[in-house]
């Protein structure tokens, strides 16, 4: 038998395996051999699927364009800060030089 323990399936393969399952046309053994996934493996998804838990324990990933917004609102955030900064030393130079 092959080695399959690192192969990584998609929530919708699941569900699909599941649903076939569940038709009841085909043993659980025969649909996970067709699919090329351990049995067991397919019986903790119809188990997961059947208590109604998600099949997937990971939220899913923020997308790129979100965090690409966020990296753009700080990076504006921190220039503020520094010249919000700058201000007051240029203040007080400025006043140290005039007062002399």
């Amino acid at each position: 038998m092959k080695a399959r323990s690192d192969r990584k399936y998609t929530a919708e393969f699941r569900d699909q395996a599941v649903k076939q399952v569940e038709a009841g046309k085909r043993s659980m053994a025969a649909v996970a051999r067709s699919l090329e996934m351990s049995s067991k493996r397919l019986a903790n998804c119809v188990y997961l699927a059947r208590k109604g838990r998600p099949l997937v324990k990971r939220e899913t990933a923020t997308s790129v364009s979100e965090l690409q917004a966020e990296l753009s609102r700080l990076r504006q955030e921190k220039a503020r800060l520094r010249l919000e900064k700058e201000i007051p030393k240029t203040a007080a130079a400025n006043f140290a030089r005039d007062s002399m």
